[in-house]
């Protein structure tokens, strides 16, 4: 019986053990735990983390990509109001150079974007596809992102990789509300990319027939 009992009492100390081991682990470790936190969605732990026990706020995982980030590209909302009130850099790059503006642009998040506007985030950082939050917004078809952009300084004629503009991407994606908005803010559907084409061109190559219509209409 004496001998069942020492079983017993050795478990409970090994458990009790390895519970505090664990413990001790995440409180020591809340770089790892921060990140693991914001994988979750746990905005609740991810609160405990930074206010009891020190994680920052700008941690970031082996892509290069910060709480912030990761919680924008998730749609974690709530998580990324939180860090932005804590002062999270609104700039930091992952390894590929996407910013969260162009993660929040991408998604066609606007509550984030001008979260993000207000705070001075860089619009016009590209990405190593020398993509920018326009060209996300516009080749996804996010009318109300593209005209926060605009209003942001954003040029409604900027050039990115191959000579594309904005109105370029929008057409050739065939989003029509998004190529209507983009000239009636003045694009110009005359400028041709480096293989000499138009939106007009884009647009009817790729079957998109309102969007052809449309440029069309105002190349008359």
């Amino acid at each position: 019986m004496k001998s069942i009992k020492r079983i017993f009492i050795f478990l409970w100390v090994a458990a009790a053990f390895f519970c505090a081991a664990a413990t001790a682990e995440e409180v020591d470790n809340p770089h790892s735990a921060s990140l693991a936190a914001v994988r979750a969605g746990n905005l609740q732990k991810l609160k405990d983390l930074v206010e009891k026990h020190g994680a920052n706020v700008n941690s970031r995982n082996r892509p290069g990509e910060s709480l912030l980030l990761m919680s924008i590209k998730a749609g974690h909302k709530d998580m990324a109001n939180y860090l932005l009130d804590k002062g999270a850099n609104i700039d930091t790059p992952n390894t590929s150079k996407v910013t969260p503006l162009m993660a929040a642009a991408f998604n066609g998040d606007v509550d984030m974007v001008e979260k993000l506007l207000a705070k001075n985030a860089d619009i016009h950082a590209l990405d190593q596809l020398k993509k920018s939050a326009m060209v996300y917004a516009a080749g996804n078809g996010h009318t109300e992102v593209v005209s926060r952009l605009l209003t942001a300084g954003v040029d409604v004629n900027a050039r990115y990789k191959n000579e594309l503009t904005a109105l370029m991407w929008a057409a050739g994606s065939g989003h029509e509300q998004t190529v209507l908005l983009l000239l009636n803010r003045g694009a110009d559907a005359s400028l041709t990319d480096d293989r000499g084409k138009t939106a007009l061109k884009m647009a009817d190559e790729a079957g998109h027939l309102a969007a052809k219509k449309m440029l069309e209409q105002r190349s008359r």
